[in-house]
């Protein structure tokens, strides 16, 4: 399919107007190669139009950024009145802020979507005129997309925004419960994982879908969320045969994978030494993973030998930890400078992520992790190039957080092409829960068994040097986006129509009432390995948590049939809100959803613009009346016999217009109030004010050539 043809696929029709007018440049581009040879004045002329669109879509996204925390901002000091209030009907208030919140995530996955195909008609467009002309349009225009980027990255702080007021809504704004059925210790023989790769044209989206079920977690509850807290660098070790790289791929027994970890820049002094092992044979030939913590002073000593164990267990002692976790890094650190010393390790390959992560609050069953901006840089010296300055160094010094890393060279950077989705699950049934079965089985990801970042790294980098390689390679050269499914995912419904200024308008006719029953099928695990996990890593602050009253169920569970007034058409298939509002109520407990599903009455508060839009329809009618009465008194004041009679009728007709104009204004306003499902346009009204037009003039003509 030709980008132009999938470019109008993928609009947002209310915002059709604000896209890249993809197709006038590309027919710019060929019509003046078609008619002479490119020229320095063609040159000027396209980068003008170029920039002209650029500035478009950029201040289109600002615009309704703004507008998007604006009205987060309001939903905010709303809350903040009704913890102070003692109103009784405090609780419908905070449900009906939920639905604001879920209609303002609706938005931003629509600007995300929107950031994200503007951006790629951006580079398609470069990539034809660099090719057509034989110039290098695209290089020199990079640092005009870096002052205009299209990002989404942008809208993170927006989405973990939005979740900390979810949390105070689903909760009525009290202090959510804390469960504790299930311990921390994560080295458990029922831990299951699972690995999915998300498209760059669905993170948004699948990030909304998890947040309306799980909260967003933060690093640290001190600071505000930033970006590059949510960076995380890690190191791999292996030698030069790369036993490591081998081993965990034939998951042999006891294959282990060692890395250094670290969470922001590199002036963060906490190192987190890190050991994953297959078929561990002090936890019964379970997978586990087992942590310590370093200074980043301490790592070379540690690396050499010269830090010995002893001093490590120390520092730990000094601690207030209790004595398990003093023998497990004993233990731990003994096991990984043993590795060093024996197989003779070095630092090989970086790997760097922005990561999001989902999970209850000090419920360890379920914690969900969402990595974008994956890169892989290599740190080895094996083909006799210095890419650490110092010899004892065991990380690069010239990368940090500055992703994309433009400045490293292309041959030691790979930059992996899609987000990464991590589930892990920890129950003793593997039953998991409704809804996430219907993400996993959405078109919205796709599942790559046993993928690990080293793994693909290192195949990568070191091809010539290995024998195996991982299974999901192939996988690369094709396209895992799907058929989107209508029933399934963040869309809203197809009954809503778009009109002129990019708003919406309900239909007039009320939606039958259906069923929607998919088949609940519990992903196979057999694919996915045991990971036994004892995480000693900053343990992140819970920022965001749901109750039990889950209003937007997002993925197609069973809804049966409902009796509730909204927005509808004759379309076939159930969209998103139908099957939201059909299990207001549930129970998101792992592995238990409620079986019975309460009608509930769509709630839903009319914002000022409606009412706005109301009164600017209103003084429009006034406006043409008071031009009317204008040209009646003039008529009457200056005209003759005739000229009187014609302004009278005129200002008959001004009284009866206005008069008219003020009826629809009160009916409209009666009817916005009350939600009522019907017409807001006038459809006899002009008809009728230009037929009494025509018969004024009519009238004109015959007395004035009577």
């Amino acid at each position: 399919m030709k980008y132009g043809l999938e470019l109008q696929q993928n609009m947002f029709a209310p915002w059709r107007h604000s896209y890249v007018s993809y197709d006038t440049l590309k027919h710019e581009l060929k019509n003046r190669q078609l008619d002479h040879d490119w020229t320095a004045k063609d040159e000027k002329k396209f980068v003008s139009l170029l920039d002209n669109e650029l500035n478009k879509v950029y201040d289109f996204i600002n615009a309704k950024s703004l507008e998007i925390d604006s009205r987060l901002l309001y939903c905010e000091r709303t809350m903040k009145t009704f913890q102070k209030s003692l109103d009784a009907s405090i609780d419908a208030n905070y449900k009906i802020m939920d639905d604001t919140l879920t209609e303002i995530l609706f938005d931003i996955n629509d600007l995300s979507q929107f950031t994200r195909v503007n951006y790629v008609a951006i580079q398609k467009i470069l990539k034809k005129h660099d090719k057509w002309t034989g110039l290098q349009l695209k290089q020199t225009f990079v640092e005009k997309l870096r002052e205009k980027p299209l990002d989404k990255q942008r809208f993170d702080e927006t989405i973990v925004y939005i979740s900390t007021l979810h949390h105070i809504c689903r909760n009525l704004g009290k202090q959510s419960p804390v469960i504790t059925s299930f311990s921390s210790d994560q080295n458990k023989p029922n831990r299951t994982t699972a690995a999915y790769w998300v498209h760059p044209d669905n993170i948004t989206e699948v990030k909304a879908l998890i947040m309306l079920h799980l909260p967003i977690f933060i690093c640290d509850k001190q600071k505000l969320w930033e970006l590059e807290s949510s960076t995380i660098s890690s190191v791999y070790f292996d030698n030069s045969s790369l036993d490591l790289y081998n081993t965990c791929l034939q998951r042999d027994e006891g294959a282990e994978a060692i890395r250094f970890r670290w969470y922001g820049s590199m002036s963060e002094s906490e190192i987190y030494i890190e050991r994953k092992t297959q078929s561990a044979s002090w936890l019964n030939d379970s997978s586990a993973k087992d942590s310590f913590q370093l200074e980043k002073d301490q790592i070379d000593a540690f690396i050499m030998g010269s830090l010995t164990v002893d001093e490590i267990v120390k520092d730990v002692d000094q601690s207030e930890l209790d004595k398990s976790n003093a023998d497990q890094t004993r233990f731990t650190a003994q096991g990984i400078q043993k590795s060093f010393r024996e197989k003779k390790l070095q630092p090989m390959v970086r790997t760097f992520c922005n990561r999001i992560s989902f999970q209850l609050p000090e419920d360890y069953r379920l914690r969900i992790s969402l990595d974008t901006d994956v890169t892989f840089i290599r740190e080895d010296h094996m083909d006799n190039l210095a890419r650490r300055q110092s010899s004892p160094s065991w990380r690069r010094s010239d990368v940090d957080v500055d992703y994309p890393f433009d400045t490293i060279q292309e041959q030691d950077i790979l930059r992996f092409p899609y987000a990464v989705l991590k589930i892990k699950l920890q129950t003793d049934s593997n039953q998991w829960p409704e809804w996430l079965t219907a993400l996993v089985e959405c078109h919205l990801i796709h599942e790559v068994p046993r993928f690990s970042k080293y793994l693909h790294a290192a195949s990568c980098f070191y091809r010539e040097k290995l024998i195996l390689f991982p299974s999901w390679l192939a996988e690369l050269d094709v396209d895992i986006r799907k058929p989107r499914r209508k029933s399934r995912g963040l869309v809203r419904p197809e009954d809503v129509k778009p009109l002129m200024d990019g708003e919406y308008k309900a239909p007039m006719s009320k939606k039958k009432d259906r069923e929607y029953s998919p088949t609940k099928k519990i992903p196979d695990l057999s694919s996915r390995p045991a990971t036994a996990v004892n995480n000693t890593s900053p343990t992140p602050t819970v920022i965001g948590n749901m109750t039990k009253q889950q209003k937007k169920l997002a993925l197609g569970l069973p809804a049966k049939k409902k009796d509730i007034k909204e927005p509808s058409s004759s379309t076939e298939h159930l969209t998103f809100l139908d099957k939201c509002f059909a299990k207001r109520n549930q129970d998101i407990e792992l592995g238990r959803v409620e079986s019975k599903v309460k009608k509930a009455k769509l709630k839903v508060r009319a914002e000022p613009k409606v009412f706005f839009a109301n009164e600017r329809t209103f003084i429009s009618w006034l406006q043409f009346c008071a031009l009317l009465l204008t040209v009646a008194l003039n008529l009457l004041n200056f005209g003759d016999v005739v000229s009187r009679i014609i302004g009278g009728i005129f200002i008959t007709l001004a009284a009866s217009i206005s008069i008219y104009a003020l009826y629809r204004f009160e009916k409209r306003a009666w009817m916005i109030n009350r939600r009522i499902e019907g017409r807001y346009d006038d459809i006899w009204g002009p008809v009728v004010l230009c037929a009494l037009l025509v018969l004024a003039l009519i009238v004109n003509f015959y007395l004035r050539f009577k």
